[in-house]
C-alpha cells in the first residue's frame, strides 16, 4: 500500500505552510455553482476567477493536487483557520472533524485500487464546510467524485437545494462507497490465499498474509475514526446540516460501521490463516516424519540380521560359530527371512492403523 507522509521539522510554528513536496502534475480547479435551477460547471486557474459566495447559490470549489501557494490564497479568501490549512497540506492527518468559527473542517482518507487490481492507494481528503461554500482538496486528479457531479447535472431538488450540508454529506458518502471495492477485493485475494493453503501451503503464501495484514492494519486506522467522525457530524449542532440531513449522514454512519465489522471480520481471517497455514506445515511434517520413521523401524531389525551375520567368526574354530554361513543356501534363506521380517512388520502397522 502506498502512504504518503509528509511533516515539518521539530519545533516549527503551528499553521506553518511549507512546500515540502513539490507538485507531481499540474494543479486543476474545478468550480461549481448550483441552485434548484441553475447549474454551472468550470475549470477555473486562479483563485480570484471564483466569484463571491452568495446565499441564493451553493458553491464547491474541488481542488484536484496540492500547491502550497495556492491553498494559502484560498485560505485567506475563505478565511480557514491555519492550523485547518496546514492539515489540508500536510497529509498523513488522522480522520477528524474540526468546528471553527466560520465552518467546519473535515479530513478524511479514501483507498482505491490501482493498476490493474494490484496496488491499493490511500489519499487524504480534506473538506471545508461553510454555509454557501464547500472546498474539497485532494492529493491528485481522480474521477472520485463524478458521480456527485452526475447528481448534480441530473437536476435532483434533493441535492439542488439540500445546501453545503448536503454536498458536503454526498462527498463522504462516496468516499465511504470507495471502501467496499477495496475490501471485496482483499477478501477474495484472502479466499485464494486460503485454497493455496489449503491445498499446498508455501511461504510465498505466508508473504502475502503478512502484506494483507499490513494493508488492513493501514485501512482499521482510518476506518475507526472515520466511524466516529461521521457520528459527530451526524450529532453536530451546527446549522450547516438540517434535521433532513442528518439522517442521511446517519446512513453513512451505519456503511462506515459496516466497513469497520469487514475490516475485523477479514483481520480476523487472515489470522486464522497464518494458523491454518502453520498447522498445515506442521501436519504435513507430521506425515513425513511418520513415513520416515516407519521405513526406520522396518530396517531396525533387517539391520540387526545384516550385522549379526557380519560378525567375522570363523565356523572351522567351532560348529557354534555360525554353521549357517557354510549353509548352501544360507544367503537366500537369510534374504527371505528379511523378506519375512518387513513384511510382517507391515502387517502389523497396517492393522494397528498406523498406515
Amino acid at each position: 500500500m502506498r502512504i504518503l507522509t509528509r511533516r515539518h521539522a521539530p519545533g516549527t510554528a503551528p499553521g506553518t505552510l511549507a512546500a515540502i513536496e513539490p507538485p507531481t502534475e499540474p494543479i486543476r480547479l474545478r468550480y461549481t455553482e448550483y441552485g434548484l435551477e441553475t447549474l454551472v460547471e468550470t475549470e477555473v486557474t486562479r483563485p480570484d476567477e471564483v466569484p463571491e459566495a452568495t446565499p441564493e447559490v451553493t458553491q464547491w470549489l474541488d481542488v484536484e493536487g496540492h500547491d502550497v501557494e495556492l491553498i494559502a490564497v484560498l485560505g485567506e479568501r475563505l478565511k480557514i483557520h491555519p492550523l485547518a490549512l496546514e492539515d489540508v497540506v500536510n497529509v498523513g492527518q488522522r480522520t477528524k472533524s474540526e468546528d471553527f468559527e466560520n465552518a467546519v473542517f473535515v479530513v478524511v482518507d479514501c483507498f482505491s485500487i490501482e493498476r490493474g487490481d494490484e496496488i491499493i492507494a490511500k489519499e487524504q481528503i480534506s473538506l471545508v464546510i461553510q454555509p454557501d461554500e464547500v472546498l474539497s482538496v485532494r492529493e491528485r486528479r481522480s474521477d472520485l467524485f463524478e458521480p456527485v457531479r452526475a447528481r448534480l447535472r441530473g437536476g435532483k431538488p434533493r441535492i439542488r437545494g439540500g445546501g453545503t450540508g448536503y454536498l458536503t454529506y454526498a462527498l463522504l458518502d462516496t468516499v465511504v462507497d470507495h471502501l467496499f471495492p477495496v475490501l471485496e477485493k482483499l477478501g477474495d485475494r484472502i479466499e485464494e490465499i486460503e485454497d493455496e493453503i489449503l491445498v499446498s501451503p508455501s511461504p510465498g503464501s505466508v508473504n502475502e498474509l503478512h502484506a494483507l495484514r499490513r494493508d488492513l492494519l493501514v485501512i482499521r486506522k482510518s476506518v475507526w475514526p472515520l466511524r466516529d467522525m461521521l457520528n459527530g457530524l451526524y450529532r453536530t449542532e451546527s446549522d450547516l446540516f438540517s434535521d433532513e440531513t442528518r439522517l442521511y449522514l446517519r446512513d453513512v454512519v451505519d456503511h462506515a460501521t459496516r466497513a469497520v465489522d469487514i475490516v475485523e471480520t477479514l483481520r480476523e481471517t487472515v489470522s486464522s490463516l497464518m494458523d491454518l497455514y502453520l498447522s498445515s506445515v506442521s501436519n504435513r511434517m507430521n506425515e513425513v516424519m511418520k513415513v520416515l520413521t516407519i521405513i526406520a523401524t522396518i530396517f531396525i531389525p533387517l539391520s540387526f540380521i545384516a550385522g549379526l551375520y557380519g560378525m567375522n567368526f570363523d565356523p572351522a574354530a567351532s560348529p557354534y560359530n555360525m554353521p549357517e554361513l557354510g549353509w548352501y543356501w544360507g544367503y537366500p534363506a537369510a534374504l527371505a527371512v528379511m523378506a519375512l521380517v518387513a513384511v510382517g512388520l507391515l502387517v502389523f502397522f497396517r492393522r494397528r492403523g498406523w498406515l
